[in-house]
């Protein structure tokens, strides 16, 4: 009986090790906070825009790094950009991704200017050409929150 209690009492912090091992490592996908979302229009970003259809947006794994974002296609085989952010805060956080975009007018494309990785209130503002950047402040802004 004291050598079954004892493999038990083995088994059990044998379990409770892998569980403590397993559960950073479910925690590291979010530090990249790789988000899949699909645009049913083109979308501006810097320096380029994208056509209608499904993006990856994902951070670096280095956190010191988490002020560019990757743009990447649905299959995460073509990187379309790697983009400048400066933080962006929001009062409340959503259960989803939202983006702010800006409306361009008829004659251009809306233009992403921040992106919110799900529960946070710092997110991403794109970096633009100052020009850009100014007409961008100067257009109505509207956010969306995917899922909504």
């Amino acid at each position: 009986m004291k050598g079954l209690t004892i493999v038990r009492n083995f088994v059990t912090i044998a379990l409770l090790l892998a569980f403590l091992i397993v559960l950073p490592a479910a925690r590291a996908d979010e530090s990249n906070q790789a988000i899949k979302v699909t645009f049913d229009r083109p979308v501006q970003i810097p320096g380029r825009v994208l056509p209608a259809g499904t993006y990856w947006f994902v951070l670096p794994d280095d956190i010191n790094e988490h002020h560019l974002v990757s743009i990447f296609s649905a299959d995460r085989t073509m990187l379309y950009a790697t983009l400048l952010t400066i933080d962006a805060e929001r009062p409340q956080p959503t259960n989803n991704t939202a983006f702010t975009f800006a409306e361009r007018g008829s004659s251009q494309h809306q233009a992403i200017v921040t992106w919110f990785y799900p529960g946070r209130t710092t997110g991403h503002e794109f970096l633009y050409p100052k020009q850009v950047q100014s007409e961008l402040a100067k257009d109505k802004q509207f956010t969306i929150v995917a899922g909504d």
